[in-house]
């Protein structure tokens, strides 16, 4: 089984830029030519947050412009750049998405490799939160098939990663997720958006990573007291092999980087 994941794709409405710069629409169609062009096709897409820059309807109506090429199927969940009412509408036909409720959790049954998926959004913040009701129903959900590998999703790392700027709009809640984490030993990954450059990490007995977005980067910058900003790296996603025993993780990056060369 493969998985791809992309993130952070920022989409405005159509004919805009996001921050006035960034041209998103062109990104993601980017990223869906690059994901239509790989050979095997995803099993699966998983799109993790901030899936729009704004939150608003005629954004969500862009997005899904711009997904409609893509081969492969995808679920989404939200990161602190959406609006769950807007989301729940404009997916309406995604069924694992919950129509009513205050969270958009969702589990995926249909793989060899289960899919838990965990809204940690926080409206009005940045950062994301993770309530003890939030932490009780993935704990439900794991415990629901102990037995079968999976891979949770969410858009806020549950962990520090020395990027002081981002660090401070984070997970609270993380050490609740850690706790709920390692009780169950099927959880092959955590995989998470919202930094905006490839991360790893060991994590409550796993391992949880970051996938690049699909649009503009973070710098990476080690220093607690470097102010927010953002450079023009090249876009990428990841790619998840399950191979039955194992999850193995790859970094795909998007763009013209010269001719193959077979030796």
């Amino acid at each position: 089984m493969l998985i791809a994941q992309i993130t952070d794709m920022h989409v405005v409405a159509e004919g805009e830029l996001a921050m006035g710069s960034v041209d998103a629409a062109a990104a993601l169609t980017a990223a869906v030519d690059r994901l239509n062009g790989f050979s095997p096709q995803p099993d699966i897409v998983v799109i993790t947050g901030d899936l729009t820059d704004g939150g608003q309807a005629d954004q969500y109506r862009n997005l899904r412009r711009l997904l409609a090429p893509m081969k492969a199927p995808f679920i989404v969940l939200p990161g602190n750049h959406d609006d769950r009412a807007a989301m729940r509408e404009a997916f309406a036909d995604h069924a694992y998405l919950p129509q009513s409720g205050p969270f958009l959790h969702s589990v995926i049954e249909d793989h060899p490799l289960r899919i838990v998926t965990l809204d940690t959004v926080d409206p009005g913040s940045s950062g994301g939160r993770l309530c003890a009701d939030r932490l009780a129903w993935l704990d439900a959900a794991l415990a629901a098939a102990p037995d079968r590998p999976t891979l949770l999703a969410l858009h806020h790392p549950p962990f520090d990663t020395g990027i002081g700027f981002m660090d401070r709009i984070g997970l609270e809640g993380s050490d609740g997720l850690a706790a709920v984490v390692s009780r169950h030993p099927q959880v092959e990954r955590v995989i998470c958006g919202h930094v905006h450059r490839p991360v790893q990490v060991r994590f409550a007995g796993t391992l949880a990573s970051i996938a690049p977005s699909t649009a503009h980067q973070i710098p990476l910058t080690l220093d607690p007291d470097q102010p927010d900003a953002w450079l023009r790296e090249p876009a990428g996603m990841c790619l998840f092999l399950w191979t039955g025993q194992q999850l193995v993780g790859h970094t795909l990056y998007i763009g013209e980087f010269g001719d193959l060369t077979l030796y």
